[in-house]
């Protein structure tokens, strides 16, 4: 980016609050579509690929290499990962994963702004106790991880910690619907264990943790979330 030089060394503390934002920019450009008369299928399509655009669809291709990882074994978990070209699990992994981003957000519609940039932070929340919980694995060893620059998890979710006591006292004074209050604590509660969840899981399966397998679990938790927001809707 022009005049930023961003550096790695603990760079992961701040990942929650960019999706949030990356969330919210995603929403934005959805309700202008929609205000604009674009259909619903067509603004929430580019929605999606704003985000993949701003992104690079880095944790996209986390999640499938991850997927081609867990189903080739714990042996040829990590060369599959690595490996240059996307296999079937990958792939499907993919396809299903859009399909259900799609129909959520067809769903929410107008709510999006005040959902999709929620999911998105927890998605990257979940990070944070995945390098925290798991230790890095790599077939390459001169491979920079965010593992070496970690102090704790305490002080790296502060940040975000922070950033949710905000919403939460915002939610509190506002003079809001006790069942809304009810609504939005338990989605809190839903959030940290999903992001909880999905990282132990996959660290399990993987024996640790990579930077495809975070940006896998970018992707399923931000995903889940959105599914629950979209039922509970």
């Amino acid at each position: 980016m022009p005049f930023i030089s961003p550096k790695f060394k603990n760079i992961a503390q701040f990942a929650p609050i960019l999706g949030f934002f990356i969330g919210l920019t995603q929403s934005l450009i959805y309700l202008l579509l929609r205000n604009n008369s674009w259909s619903v299928y067509a603004s929430v399509s580019i929605c999606l690929a704003s985000g993949y655009l701003i992104t690079g669809g880095l944790h996209l291709d986390g999640l499938m290499d991850t997927f081609d990882g867990i189903f080739a074994g714990k042996n040829k978990c990590l060369k599959a990962m690595k490996d240059s070209q996307v296999g079937a699990f990958g792939v499907q992994s993919l396809f299903f994963i859009t399909l259900i981003q799609i129909a959520c957000l067809i769903k929410v519609q107008n709510q999006i702004i005040m959902i999709l940039p929620i999911c998105l932070f927890w998605g990257r929340f979940s990070t944070l106790i995945y390098i925290d919980k798991f230790k890095y694995i790599t077939l390459e060893t001169k491979s920079i991880s965010h593992k070496k620059y970690w102090n704790g998890f305490k002080k790296e979710s502060l940040v975000s910690l922070i950033f949710i006591s905000i919403f939460v006292i915002y939610y509190l004074t506002v003079n809001n619907p006790v069942q809304f209050i009810i609504q939005k604590t338990f989605l809190l509660f839903i959030g940290f264990f999903i992001s909880y969840l999905i990282p132990k899981i996959l660290g399990s399966k993987i024996g640790g943790f990579t930077g495809d397998a975070c940006g896998a679990s970018v992707v399923l938790v931000e995903t889940t979330m959105l599914f629950i927001h979209s039922v509970l809707l």
